[in-house]
């Protein structure tokens, strides 16, 4: 398995295109939602919305990797795969640590225009903090791709991915904050994987520990969107 998991970090690491779009598209709209419109001054927004910022890259590269596996798909890497000895947890877990590799470059590019350009003062423990909390909590998106990749085909997969990540995160309050919203749409936002997962880092920056609430939350979702990885896995073998 260690194998399999080091030649798909590799493989996703030569994609360089996307990881300078992947990261810099967040970056630019951090700066952009932070300083116009005379919300220069405003300390406390800069901050929130670069958590909030942090996690929408995080969730987009997450999610990227289901396109990179609806092509492997249609190219027949996967039932190559399958005549190995890999099986499917391992297959699965291999894609999931690959993804995850990538979703580090969009959270680090974006706390460091928070710290160096827009002047975010955070202890050391907090920027540690948010960029690992941010890191592990992306997990249930990179699931929730690999699923939608071996589910669907490269065009429903590039489709259904923009259409969750665009969904998370504005449902989510990654853009906006959830306040901002009316009463019976922020309750269904608060429901949200991605209001769980911003959560993790708003907490830090506010200088506690996330709530109980919000962790479980993203854990249940987790739980969902892995049994729904497997089964797509499953269901890509018996339908290739």
């Amino acid at each position: 398995m260690f194998a399999y998991i080091v030649l798909e970090v590799r493989r996703t690491l030569r994609d360089r295109t996307f990881l300078v779009f992947g990261a810099g598209m967040p970056v630019m709209m951090y700066l952009l939602f932070t300083n116009l419109g005379g919300a220069g001054d405003n300390t406390g927004w800069k901050a929130a919305s670069m958590v909030g910022m942090a996690a929408y890259g995080a969730l987009g590269s997450a999610m990227a990797i289901g396109t990179g596996i609806a092509s492997d798909k249609s190219l027949g890497w996967l039932r190559q795969l399958r005549i190995t000895p890999l099986d499917p947890g391992h297959a699965v877990a291999g894609r999931a640590v690959s993804g995850v590799v990538t979703v580090l470059p969009a959270i680090l590019a974006v706390l460091l225009a928070g710290g160096l350009v827009n002047g975010v003062r955070l202890a050391v423990w907090q920027w540690t903090a948010v960029a690992l909390l941010l890191w592990a909590g992306s997990l249930p998106f990179t699931l929730l791709g690999i699923g939608n990749g071996y589910r669907l085909n490269p065009q429903g997969t590039g489709v259904v991915n923009v259409a969750c990540l665009m969904g998370f995160a504005v449902l989510g309050g990654l853009w906006f904050p959830l306040t901002e919203f009316p009463g019976w749409l922020r309750a269904v936002g608060e429901l949200t994987p991605a209001h769980g997962f911003a959560e993790l880092g708003r907490a830090t920056v506010a200088g506690h520990a996330p709530a109980a609430g919000p962790v479980a939350l993203l854990a249940g979702w987790m739980l969902l969107f892995g049994g729904y990885a497997m089964t797509s896995y499953r269901r890509s073998a018996r339908t290739e």
